[in-house]
């Protein structure tokens, strides 16, 4: 495990290959995925009634936007990034400044990810 200590994370990711993979990246750093939102409905749902440490969240999520659960997280106090093939053009305010993956990207990148974001 490169990270610190174990996080529970909640995944927002319509294209379940990269679910899926993500996944296996997480498990391999030593933490684990407390569910997997494919759409807007879902994350909603996940992001206000799970407990975690961390969210990474696609910006597009068949064709919806993810700022909604993003609004939520802020709400809860909770960590999250983005997770998007558009980098960080693909952000809007109040957003601006949230890290963000740009995809396709490597478990170091994944593992320095998480860990800064929980740190901060």
């Amino acid at each position: 495990m490169t990270g610190s200590s174990s996080r529970r994370v909640l995944l927002v990711e319509d294209e379940m290959m990269i679910a899926m993979m993500l996944e296996d990246m997480l498990i391999d750093l030593g933490h684990s995925v407390v569910g997997i939102a494919p759409s807007l409905k879902t994350a909603l749902h996940l992001a206000g009634s799970e407990t975690f440490d961390v969210a990474i969240l696609d910006i597009n999520l068949a064709g919806e936007r993810s700022f909604p659960v993003a609004h939520l997280l802020r709400e809860r106090g909770l960590p999250f990034l983005f997770s998007t093939g558009y980098g960080s053009a693909g952000l809007e305010d109040p957003f601006g400044a949230v890290m963000t993956l740009k995809k396709p990207y490597q478990i170091d990148d994944l593992a320095r990810a998480v860990d800064q974001i929980v740190a901060d």
